[in-house]
This record gives structure tokens, sequence and C-alpha cells, in this order.
């Protein structure tokens, strides 16, 4: 079952659907712009925010992690991470040049990510690229929140998104 979204109007699909709230989260192995691999293990005991998207070279991605950036700084016992299948080194690259230290940034480009959680794009232009969704857990990882954003080029609905760990 996938789950149809658009770009700029035109039909996407996902390879299939988000978690479901009450679910547990899969582990996962992302990678940090020093090449560290990154588990749900270097999160344990943190509520997490999950930013996925296609990539952080396009407007809305990066207003997406400069809004949750914001807003991190706020949160207690939560961790914000944006994800996404670009190379490390360009989402090193744009954290350190928008200043970005309240999230962490991993990158996808290796790991099964965007399958395991089924926010791969299976066709268009952007096949292979992560849609753009949010996905919120409480501290023992059962997801409490998700959004599959409709319409790639709309930013999320950052309140929701951080309603849910009050």
């Amino acid at each position: 079952m996938s789950t149809t979204i658009t770009l700029k109007g035109n039909e996407v699909h996902t390879i299939g659907v988000l978690p479901s709230v009450g679910t547990t989260i899969r582990d996962f192995a992302l990678v940090d712009s020093g090449l560290h691999v990154k588990t749900l293990d270097n999160f344990d005991g943190k509520k997490k925010v999950f930013n996925i998207f296609p990539s952080i070279d396009t407007p809305t991605c990066a207003s997406s992690a400069r809004k949750f950036n914001e807003e991190a700084s706020s949160l207690d016992n939560t961790v914000v991470i944006n994800v996404s299948r670009d190379l490390p080194f360009a989402l090193g690259r744009f954290c350190a040049a928008e200043g970005l230290s309240n999230v962490e940034t991993l990158s996808d480009f290796r790991g099964s990510f965007g399958d395991d959680y089924e926010v791969t794009i299976a066709d268009s232009p952007m096949k292979g690229l992560l849609s753009r969704a949010v996905i919120v857990t409480d501290a023992d990882n059962k997801v409490i929140y998700t959004e599959q954003v409709s319409e790639i080029a709309d930013e999320p609905n950052y309140e929701a998104a951080l309603a849910a760990l009050k």
C-alpha cells in the first residue's frame, strides 16, 4: 500500500505508509557529517522528532530544518533528527552555514531508513528520495504523532508536531 502525495500538484507515491501512532519505531543506521553511524541507541531515553525531507538544498527543506532548530532549544529531553538522502557532507555544510546546532542532521545515503519508515518516493523525478514527513515519538520510542505532508513543496505542521510532545 503506497501513499499518494503531490509535487507541485503532480501525483507522486511513497512506497508505503508512515508508522502508526502507538507502534514502536524500528532501529536505524544514519550517518552524521563526520561519517559516524548513529542508531536509535544514540538517542535512548529522549523524545524524538524526525524531520524527514527530500533534500536540504531546497527552500522548503531548509526552512523546516531552521524552524525545528529554533524550536528544539526549548524542548525538554527531546532531540530533533533531520533525515534525508543528501550526502553527509552537504548536510554538514548546510548546518555550519546556517548555525544549526540544536538538531541532529543525518543522512540515509547508505541506509534503509526510507524503506523501513516507508517514506521513500516510489516514482516521479524524485524517485528514491525521501518524502516530506514528520514522526514524533515519546522517550520509549512509541509513535505519538505523524504527518505525511501531502504536497512536497509545503512545510510540515510544526505546531501540531511540537504540541504532541507536551
